[in-house]
């Protein structure tokens, strides 16, 4: 008699057809894999039973490299080749780097992205990235004993920018991950806490990691997560606590600046004030000592110095906190919770100003290192098609506003910061000058209203346009944001259509300065750029009055009299001279004035031409 296999419901019925996919969470100081096993969200270990992998890279030579503990143990005696904290540098130039001179490294500014010198010779950050990537695959590899697997979810940064996300993806691929979906890190952790939870109702997610700060607000809601708003810094983490402290105890000890230390004593008395970070995380107070070339510190440190010089960094985020709230339009009452994620909401300063701020206690029922890999592994579950209920719907959002240059050096935003991702749309633009036949596309990012204020992401050509009068032709741009936020821009004439795309690939990411202050100054200086842009409008308002003008004139000038030409050519004038003031009244009044002086010119214009097309027509033909 035959057995008929017999499933429970929602199981697969061959359980080896169960495709193997992963969550990662590549994070600045350390990295997690993690997977569902027995139905159940779980962070991998290594063979010594760790599941956190520091995120360190030591190169030793002839091919040879340490990855993880071993390399993070040697970070104070081989300062220059032991790489740490790597993912502050993802997609970022030189002078991108505010703080490389408190850094024991020796950059290089090739094109694209830094460098790293190292006595293997110059590392990338996504070369780097790409070891530690593929050392959690080899661990999830040998945990289910297989030498392939589906895919992997990697989480990153909501507020990272469209080269940090392209950078990541371009090391996973390194490392041999097939890169189902990259996921935001907050939306990673509202994916574990509502579904190992069954949470609902409006979520904070304050995610404060090694190197970078993310806050967003998300609606969980039966399964589906709807980020409502973000917001954060790419330049802000535990790392930068770090160097407060460094600086604090350098300062009581009497010794030189940390810009001031070799490389090997900055890495040592990072290393330091960590681990007195860490220890000051459940004790009142502790004991600090580094051997140092100016001369050994010892020190007593009490938890209130280190919050005192760190509360303007703890500050910088709930600043930011209120700021995701305000543009939402909510009240910290409105929440139901606040979940605190990274390493760095163990500081008992963080929580305080977090529960002060939103007037609830945060959650932290999860461990805060592992949450954002286990809601990766979930939905990495998901895609992977071993979900019994289906992909999970999560409606992530873009952190900065896109948009094209206008004449004038205008900005015209075609997808709104905090929209909706994936998304698709698009916008009608015309030519400027009469017989154009190609139009320069730019394509830029930020909230300001100037191109010259905000950040340049591509540029490229739309070519062979049908020579037609200024303002005829239809040219539909397109943008797309696909689920991991990348973008891509086509631009299309509709008469003809001849058409241009890009797939928009920066060669580098946002500043600090920009990727922290872009939102800030949009908001503080909304009323100069209003001004501004008015300005810019009227400028080319009344340029393209003088050249409709003067192309009339080049056509039937033989309409008016002399007097009527003084009186036109005298308007024209005076619009020249006031385009070039700063003053909108008087450049729009000359606009004005001219349109109304050139009325009669249009209006006889207009009897030339019906008259020119009624000649030698019969009654009956028209």
């Amino acid at each position: 008699m035959a057995l008929l296999q017999i499933s429970e419901p929602g199981q697969t019925p061959d359980p080896h057809q169960r495709r193997v996919a992963v969550g990662i969470d590549l994070g600045t100081t350390h990295s997690l894999v993690a997977a569902l096993r027995h139905g159940v969200a779980e962070c991998l270990p290594d063979d010594e039973g760790r599941v956190i992998l520091p995120s360190a890279v030591r190169y030793l030579g002839d091919g040879r490299r340490q990855i993880g503990a071993a390399a993070l143990a040697a970070q104070a005696t081989d300062p220059a080749n032991t790489l740490v904290s790597v993912k502050r540098f993802m997609g970022r130039s030189l002078a991108d780097i505010a703080d490389r001179g408190r850094l024991p490294y020796d950059f290089t500014d090739r094109p694209g992205m830094v460098g790293i010198v190292t006595r293997e010779g110059e590392k990338s950050p996504v070369e780097v990235s790409a070891e530690i990537l593929a050392t959690l695959r080899y661990r999830a590899q040998d945990t289910f004993d297989t030498d392939e697997l589906f895919g992997a979810v990697i989480t990153v940064p909501a507020y990272f920018d469209d080269a940090q996300r392209q950078a990541t993806k371009d090391a996973a691929q390194l490392a041999g991950l097939n890169v189902l979906r990259l996921l935001n890190e907050p939306t990673a952790a509202a994916i574990a806490y509502g579904l190992d939870n069954a949470s609902e109702g409006l979520y904070a997610v304050y995610d404060l990691g090694g190197g970078t700060f993310d806050i967003s607000l998300l609606r969980l809601s039966r399964g589906v997560f709807e980020v409502v708003a973000v917001g954060g810094d790419s330049a802000l983490g535990g790392d930068d606590y770090d160097h407060a402290l460094g600086a604090l105890l350098l300062q009581r000890a009497g010794l030189p600046p940390l810009e001031r230390l070799s490389a090997g004593d900055k890495r040592s008395l990072l290393v330091q004030a960590r681990a007195a970070k860490e220890r000051l995380s459940g004790a009142t107070r502790t004991a600090v000592r580094c051997a140092l070339a100016d001369g050994d510190l010892a020190l007593e440190l009490d938890a209130s110095e280190f919050e005192a010089a760190t509360a303007p960094l703890t500050e910088r985020t709930i600043t930011l906190l209120r700021r995701v709230l305000r543009d939402a339009k909510v009240k910290p009452a409105d929440l139901a919770g606040v979940v605190m994620v990274g390493g760095s909401t163990r500081m008992p300063a963080v929580r305080r100003a977090v529960g002060a701020a939103t007037g609830r206690e945060p959650l932290v029922n999860l461990n805060p290192d592992e949450v954002v890999a286990l809601g990766a592994a979930i939905q990495a579950n998901a895609l992977a098609g071993n979900s019994a209920d289906g992909e999970l719907l999560l409606l992530d959002v873009i952190p900065l506003s896109l948009g094209l240059e206008t004449m004038g050096g205008l900005v015209e935003r075609v997808i709104e910061r905090n929209s909706t991702i994936p998304t698709a749309k698009a916008q009608d633009f015309t030519t400027y000058k009469d017989g154009q036949t190609a139009m320069a596309i730019h394509v830029v990012q930020g909230e300001r209203e100037l191109v010259a204020d905000c950040r340049s992401l591509a540029r490229f050509e739309l070519r062979g346009i049908p020579p037609m009068a200024a303002g005829a032709a239809r040219i539909r741009v397109t943008f797309q944001v696909d689920a991991d936020g990348l973008l891509s821009v086509a631009a299309q004439e509709l008469g003809s259509g001849v058409q241009a795309a890009i797939t928009v690939k920066p060669s580098y990411g946002l500043s600090d300065e920009q990727i922290a202050g872009m939102l800030q100054s949009g908001f503080s200086e909304a009323e100069a750029d209003m001004k501004r842009r008015a300005l810019q409008e009227a400028r080319v308002e009344g340029d393209r009055m003088l050249l409709a003008t003067a192309s009339a004139l080049d056509a039937d000038a033989d309409l008016l009299d002399e007097a009527e030409r003084a009186a036109v050519d005298g308007l024209m004038r005076q619009v020249r001279e006031r385009i070039t003031s700063d003053d909108t009244a008087a450049i729009e009044a000359a606009t004005q004035s001219l349109a109304e002086g050139t009325e009669l010119l249009a209006a006889r214009r207009m009897n030339r031409g019906i008259q020119q097309a009624l000649t030698g027509r019969r009654l009956d033909e028209i």
